[in-house]
């Protein structure tokens, strides 16, 4: 029962934090290391974000369709190859240093804490500073821009950055909107996430251990029920209110996990 409540804690921890600016990895890899848990071949971890990668599936399931449906529509293709691009970047950095960045990065907690640091410091001030938008709609941002945007998702690499911090720090200062750009920061999370997952699934397969499928089954359920809650309720809070408060989260959550480690906990 502990380890289904540890797996439900971590479920939920990924569906709350894959789509905001406050790095999902680095929440559960500070937590699995606080709690003492650790998945056979790393299974559950990789496992959970699948629920996520269907949350934002199902939330943008019409959005998806229009797109596909008419992938020769002008506007529809320039949107496939527009995120595809900014995909790009990360297909590289990823083949190239995965080795490292699991077996060094991730298992470097401090080097966590340090980077939400970091992060929530340019956070706050790139919600104060960035310039003026002059793109509003997701879907229809220029390719330089996009990938310039995919580019700056490869820092999201080393734990603790965040993926969508990245990608929504990298669009604001290349003026595009706040709500526009964590749309935007979504759409792109779709085949980086599918693609991280199913390469760390075919790297190891000979390790994985589906043995533990309760407590793989309830990380999954909980990832999928909560990241559709956010997904939804996001976009919505970011354009009344920006990013301060996930900039202060990050701050408190890595000055706590920095001296707790430096505590020996």
């Amino acid at each position: 029962m502990a380890d289904l409540g540890i797996s439900a804690l971590l479920g939920l921890l990924e569906g709350l934090t894959e789509f905001i600016p406050v790095s999902s990895t680095g929440h559960l890899l500070l937590a699995s290391h606080f709690l003492g848990f650790e998945s056979s071949g790393k299974t559950f971890e990789v496992v959970i974000q699948l629920g996520a990668v269907l949350a934002l599936m199902t939330v943008y399931a019409a959005k998806l369709w229009q797109v596909f449906s008419a992938p020769r529509d002008p506007g529809n293709l320039r949107f496939i190859v527009s995120v595809l691009l900014a995909f790009l970047p990360a297909v590289v950095v990823g083949v190239l240093a995965h080795d490292f960045i699991k077996a060094v990065l991730f298992e470097t907690p401090r080097l966590i804490a340090v980077m939400l640091v970091l992060g929530g410091v340019i956070l706050l001030f790139v919600d104060r500073l960035a310039p003026a938008p002059e793109e509003f709609d997701a879907a229809a941002l220029p390719l330089r821009k996009a990938l310039l945007i995919g580019c700056a998702q490869c820092l999201a690499m080393v734990p603790g950055v965040s993926r969508s911090g990245a990608t929504i720090v990298a669009a604001l200062f290349l003026r595009v909107e706040k709500r526009a750009a964590a749309e935007f920061s979504f759409f792109l999370s779709l085949p980086t996430m599918a693609a991280a997952v199913g390469y760390d699934l075919l790297k190891n397969r000979d390790l994985l251990d589906f043995s533990a499928w309760s407590q793989i089954g309830v990380g999954f359920l909980l990832a999928f029920v909560t990241g559709v809650i956010v997904v939804k309720w996001v976009l919505g809070y970011i354009s009344r209110h920006g990013y301060a408060l996930f900039g202060w989260w990050r701050i408190i959550l890595g000055t706590v996990a920095f001296v707790a480690l430096s505590l020996g906990f």
